[in-house]
């Protein structure tokens, strides 16, 4: 796809971030978050109310007040565990294509996706000095835009990422109708002023090299869409064996797990299941589902058999993640130091895994009921929602489809597994590769 770069340039908060929150610590659980930059795109179906550029224009000054309450996002990283919010801004670009937006929403490829994200920075290492959000405004021929982000890991989590362009879309339809009605912005945001470092303080715990995972050359990504009908089925038929309630994530997962595994040549004994977990909810008492930061954790899997049936691992799952709220969160949630020394165990246990060459270990990340499809401008809701494929092996995303009763999951494997895994019978019965989006 050929672009057309029209500017590019720092927009800075609308008002300046006070002196008493200009240093910014960040959490136990931010210090140990690989610094990568975590990239999602928003596409927008043309709208005749408004032109391309007064959009640009809107979306500029909307970003600038959305600055003043993520104040810490505009600035930059001072000793790679404090944020200096010193008001730099974030960087910003707007680009063009002769391309019609239908022409991506029929054939979503990675060659027609690559170039509408800034600076190609999805998953990739974010220099300590660099600007800790990147935007990309892209223009179509049609009159339809696309909205990419990357977003350092070190400041949020998928969570984060989606309160932040909800509040951006909200305060953006304000600046729209102020305008029209000829007013200022009559309703600034208020600053966010606890983040996770008030929960998760990195107190005098060591600091170790962050959680990160194998990267491979030879890794592959595709697309796979579970569509509503066909988890009902999957369900139902789990269901009848297990006799518990189960959820879609649950059950799409297993199956993924089950067929990675198996695919790949692995078996259940040697393979290492681990799923992310926001936090959120699951403390005691719950946070709020705004809480700006990294406040997501791993669970994991010890399966002592090669060989599992698909509503065995649905069962070791949902009987997992109830024992990760009962006994991890209490630690989590404990004020004695040497509760939370057991959190810093168990992350360098995994990150010594995920440094491991030879590991065999499959992260899930659900980011699912983050509300990805209300980030609506004052155009619409989002024609589609997703993120891009990384160079780091066994990691499935799994987001939401528009009408919210689906899956998509975005599968990173070995080249050579993918192969196999794309073309697996038991898999297709309940998932398309890569279909249209319109």
């Amino acid at each position: 796809m050929e672009m057309e770069f029209l500017s590019k340039e720092l927009v800075k908060p609308s008002s300046p971030t006070p002196s008493h929150l200009r240093m910014y610590p960040l959490s136990f659980i931010d210090n140990i978050v690989f610094h990568k930059y975590v990239p999602v795109i928003f596409f927008y179906n043309p709208n005749q109310n408004t032109d391309q550029n007064s959009k640009i224009s809107q979306l500029r000054k909307s970003l600038s007040h959305t600055l003043s309450k993520y104040y810490h996002f505009a600035g930059r990283l001072n000793d790679k565990t404090i944020i200096e919010c010193n008001d730099l801004g974030v960087s910003f670009l707007v680009a063009k294509t002769k391309n019609k937006l239908s022409c991506i929403l029929q054939n979503p490829t990675e060659i027609l996706l690559n170039p509408l994200f800034p600076d190609e920075l999805q998953w990739k290492d974010m220099d300590w000095s660099a600007s800790l959000i990147f935007i990309q405004i892209n223009c179509f021929a049609c009159g339809g835009i696309a909205i990419s982000i990357c977003m350092s890991h070190k400041i949020g989590d998928a969570s984060t990422l989606f309160n932040f362009m909800n509040d951006w879309a909200i305060i953006n339809q304000k600046v729209e109708q102020d305008e029209r009605l000829g007013l200022g912005l009559s309703v600034l945001p208020s600053p966010l002023l606890d983040g996770g470092a008030s929960v998760f303080p990195q107190r005098d715990i060591p600091i170790f090299p962050e959680i990160e995972f194998v990267k491979d050359n030879k890794v592959v990504s595709k697309r796979f869409l579970f569509e509503a009908s066909k988890i009902n089925s999957l369900k139902e038929m789990v269901r009848n064996s297990v006799g518990f309630s189960l959820t879609r994530v649950q059950v799409v997962t297993a199956l993924i797990y089950k067929r990675a595994v198996l695919t790949s040549g692995l078996n259940f004994k040697t393979a290492s299941f681990n799923m992310v977990v926001d936090l959120r909810k699951r403390m005691v008492p719950p946070l709020s589902d705004k809480r700006i930061g990294n406040f997501a954790w791993f669970f994991g899997l010890s399966i002592d058999k090669e060989k599992m049936e698909l509503q065995d691992l649905v069962f070791k799952i949902k009987e997992g993640l109830s024992e990760f709220c009962d006994v991890i969160l209490e630690n989590f949630g404990g004020k004695e130091k040497h509760k939370f020394s057991l959190i810093y165990e168990r992350s360098k246990n995994l990150n010594e895994t995920a440094h491991t060459e030879d590991n065999d270990l499959f992260l899930f990340s659900s980011w699912c009921r983050f509300g990805m499809y209300k980030v609506n401008f004052g155009w619409g809701k989002p024609a589609w929602v997703t993120t891009f494929c990384c160079s780091m092996r066994n990691i499935i995303f799994l987001m939401e489809t528009k009408d919210g009763n689906g899956i998509e999951a975005i599968v990173n494997l070995e080249e050579k597994n993918m192969a196999k895994f794309e073309n697996d019978v038991e898999l297709l019965q309940y998932a398309s590769l890569n279909p249209s989006i319109v």
